[in-house]
């Protein structure tokens, strides 16, 4: 049994499973689906959600899973609406879009500015890059149409990230990735590496872990060096979003919310859910009854955390969690992984590493933490006096071990 009572961050919402273009990458098994969830749907979750103890604070909601803009403004001014009317003045909402960006209009960036929402484009780098793999359904590259809307985004002061998933190529040329980031005025970016999940298998998985683990390496390297020494790049998600783990205060707590049930609520266009991983949604097993704890029309939040696939779930899930805490070092960072990793990976969620937590975590934080090595011992050597307020001064510290300065003396 569940020991202790679940508590809700993030709530991902398939608003359709369809996709208008398809990604040679794209694990969803479901994208030439053309349901969209009824607003019963929306609002038979956020009643049962609101409704239940485990309701949170603060709660991000994702609309993706698909391809969201297909839908039109219209129905997330319906959506968001009904999920106003039902909320309670003690939980705050921030809505979140991924979108590969084809869609994009000033009429989409009129609904993003008027609720806040967050928005994310799937963008690969340049058109070549972008064009081997993002391409519509008749198989031609959707690189003038994704970067339309991003410009059209920028045109309109919103504030956006871009998601690129780097493939073979992508790794060997970071210079060429920067300068086009910069050139299109994207400051915020976050790197996938090519993943096998579901049916597909990335051309990566040719290569030996240590070796796609030292191509990122490199490329993260270099891609981190060239941002601090040059204006353009103001947030690499892989370094960035890793710093402040790794110098937090000892009494901080970590969270993992894809280890922790229902932390993550996933919800497909037919009221169907999930927890843990987004990705699960739509994935086939019998041991985990298709990984579905419920339907949001048929049970309560406190139902779907008692059933027994999310028990089986747990169970497992639980069991990789402490493996990783008692075998690997980094797990004051990642709290225990991903699991859809660990199933697609090592056809187990009771397991531990895997080729995307090296990457994403192990990889970027031995990045970290040699150059902060490397800042240390410049410190402990130099006679010059060392300014510890801001701007931090450090003779012949680079941009790179400035920051780190900055971030463990702060």
């Amino acid at each position: 049994m569940q020991t202790s009572e679940p508590r809700i961050q993030t709530i991902v919402l398939q608003p359709t499973p369809f996709c208008n273009i398809q990604c040679k990458y794209c694990y969803l098994p479901t994208r030439d689906d053309t349901s969209v969830m009824d607003i019963d749907t929306v609002i038979a979750t956020f009643q049962k959600v609101f409704d239940s103890p485990c309701v949170g604070g603060q709660i991000t909601v994702i609309w993706h899973a698909g391809e969201p803009l297909v839908l039109p403004v219209s129905y997330y001014e319906s959506a968001f609406r009904a999920i106003e009317e039902l909320r309670p003045s003690s939980v705050a909402i921030r809505h979140s879009f991924q979108t590969n960006g084809t869609l994009v209009t000033k009429e989409w960036c009129d609904l993003i500015r008027r609720w806040n929402v967050g928005i994310g484009v799937s963008i690969d780098g340049p058109r070549r890059m972008h064009d081997a793999n993002r391409v519509t359904r008749s198989g031609k590259g959707t690189f003038d149409r994704a970067i339309r809307g991003a410009r059209i985004l920028k045109e309109e002061g919103i504030q956006f990230h871009v998601i690129s998933v780097l493939s073979k190529e992508a790794l060997e040329c970071p210079d060429e990735l920067h300068a086009f980031y910069v050139e299109q005025g994207i400051e915020d970016v976050c790197f996938n590496v090519e993943e096998s999940e579901n049916d597909h298998v990335s051309e990566l998985m040719t290569l030996s872990r240590e070796s796609m683990r030292d191509k990122f390496h490199t490329f993260l390297q270099r891609f981190w060096t060239i941002s601090r020494q040059n204006p353009g790049i103001t947030y690499i998600r892989e370094i960035d979003g890793l710093i402040p783990r790794i110098f937090r205060p000892k009494e901080a707590p970590l969270s993992n919310e894809q280890v922790e049930p229902l932390a993550m609520l996933n919800v497909d266009c037919k009221g169907n859910v999930s927890s843990f991983s987004p990705e699960l949604l739509g994935y086939k097993n019998e041991r985990y009854n298709n990984f579905v704890v419920g339907n949001v029309h048929e049970h309560t939040i406190e139902q779907m955390f008692t059933s027994k696939a999310m028990e089986a779930m747990a169970t497992d899930i639980r069991a990789g969690v402490e493996a990783c805490r008692k075998e690997c070092g980094y797990f004051s960072l990642c709290g225990g992984g991903a699991p859809v990793n660990k199933l697609s990976e090592n056809g187990t969620f009771a397991s531990t590493q895997t080729s995307f937590c090296n990457l994403v975590q192990i990889t970027p934080t031995n990045l970290i933490l040699s150059a902060y090595d490397r800042m240390e011992a410049m410190l402990s050597t130099t006679n010059d006096v060392i300014q510890l307020a801001q701007p931090f001064t450090i003779p012949g510290a680079t941009a790179v071990e400035l920051e780190l300065a900055e971030a463990a003396y702060a």
